[in-house]
């Protein structure tokens, strides 16, 4: 075993991310001897009481998919949300009864981006899992399909279970699907070769990676695993990328799969949540002297520094905070409606203040609830 691998034996607190394709057939439906090979993987590896597991589960659209008549997952939100209600019944009932082969309790949670990026939101989020956690349950987290809009989605459960690793203070995130591992070409073909590591960027930055699954009831591929596992490594949490059938191998430190060493350092952030998992709703353009303040500084925009609004939020809606350019260089929880912002551009909060009231002496965005995106 290697050094780099020797964590993954010796981590405590693990997240488990299974994609649909791993647990459905291609028609749709559940696959029950699939489930049930997942939980006893699963269920060994937490039998001696020193490690815990916290489940992201893909499956709920496509376990929806054949009780519903649907020969296909369909494009459209409003049948998705059809299917992922449905489905999401079926899969975690089929995860209590099999992790119940174990006496191992299970409990559901779902969400939405919006559960994430707001600061109140996020510490219940991390306060539920770690209640379940400590009661000695297993959570399974999954997107909330039924009522997530197209604004308002992870879009993919490799990156929802990055952030969820974050969230939850992870030691390790282990990425399974029906890919064995990252190839330096395509897998299919002669002379390509599984890479054993990733140390950082630079490793894999010739490498072209695909973006399709196989099975076509998902809706991730090798690039959101890849992109979920940097998130995770600059978070300061290891992933291990492999199939479903060498979670085993995988959670006991043997050479298979990708390992992605960490690159960055651990932290109770929920700021990471803001840079990955928000949508801005919005944009603010800043002078030259704000762009300087906000991302060198690390400041709070003031109204004084914003030269344009465009789009239509709401105070504590997500925005992109621009130069004159127009390039992102922040992104942040906004204090005032759009249409608010307007007759605060250029002006000082004591003139404003002054004229409009106390309300308006504050900030546009608190630097508390902002992330520089491009330094």
């Amino acid at each position: 075993m290697t050094v780099a691998r020797q964590y993954v034996t010796e981590a405590r607190r693990i997240v488990v991310k299974v994609g649909s394709s791993s647990l459905t057939t291609a028609a749709g439906g559940l696959d029950a001897d699939r489930v049930d090979a997942l939980v006893d993987v699963l269920a060994k590896v937490r039998s001696g009481g020193e490690k815990e597991i916290v489940l992201v589960s893909s499956g709920a659209i496509a376990a929806g998919l054949a009780p519903l008549g649907l020969a296909r997952r369909p494009k459209d939100l409003a049948r998705q949300q059809a299917a992922a209600s449905v489905g999401q019944g079926l899969l975690v009932a089929r995860y209590t009864a099999s992790f119940a082969r174990y006496g191992v309790r299970v409990g559901q949670v779902l969400l939405t981006t919006d559960d994430t990026s707001r600061r109140a939101h996020y510490r219940n989020a991390y306060r539920t899992l770690d209640q379940l956690l400590a009661m000695g349950a297993l959570p399974v987290v999954n997107e909330n399909d039924t009522v997530a809009t197209d604004e308002i989605r992870f879009g993919d459960n490799d990156r929802l279970a990055a952030l969820v690793a974050h969230l939850v203070r992870a030691d390790l995130l282990v990425l399974l699907s029906d890919v064995d591992g990252l190839y330096d070409g395509d897998p299919s073909k002669p002379g390509t070769a599984r890479i054993a590591e990733v140390t950082g960027p630079e490793d894999i930055a010739h490498v072209e990676i695909g973006a399709a699954g196989k099975a076509g009831v998902g809706t991730g591929g090798m690039v959101t695993k890849v992109e979920a596992a940097r998130i995770a490594a600059a978070a300061g949490v290891p992933v291990v990328l492999t199939s479903a059938s060498r979670a085993a191998d995988a959670l006991a430190g043997r050479d298979t799969g990708t390992y992605f060493r960490r690159t960055g350092r651990r932290s109770a952030d929920r700021l990471l949540w803001l840079a990955h998992a928000s949508t801005p709703q919005g944009s603010l353009t800043l002078d030259d002297g704000a762009v300087r303040a906000v991302v060198q500084g690390r400041k709070s925009l003031l109204p004084a520094g914003i030269a344009a609004v465009e789009g239509e939020f709401v105070a504590g809606d997500p925005v992109e905070l621009r130069d004159s350019e127009g390039r992102a260089v922040a992104r942040g929880l906004v204090n005032f409606d759009a249409k608010e912002i307007p007759q605060l551009l250029g002006r000082s909060t004591r003139e404003l203040a002054k004229e409009l009231g106390p309300a308006y002496e504050r900030e546009v965005v608190h630097r508390d609830d902002l992330v520089v995106v491009r330094s």
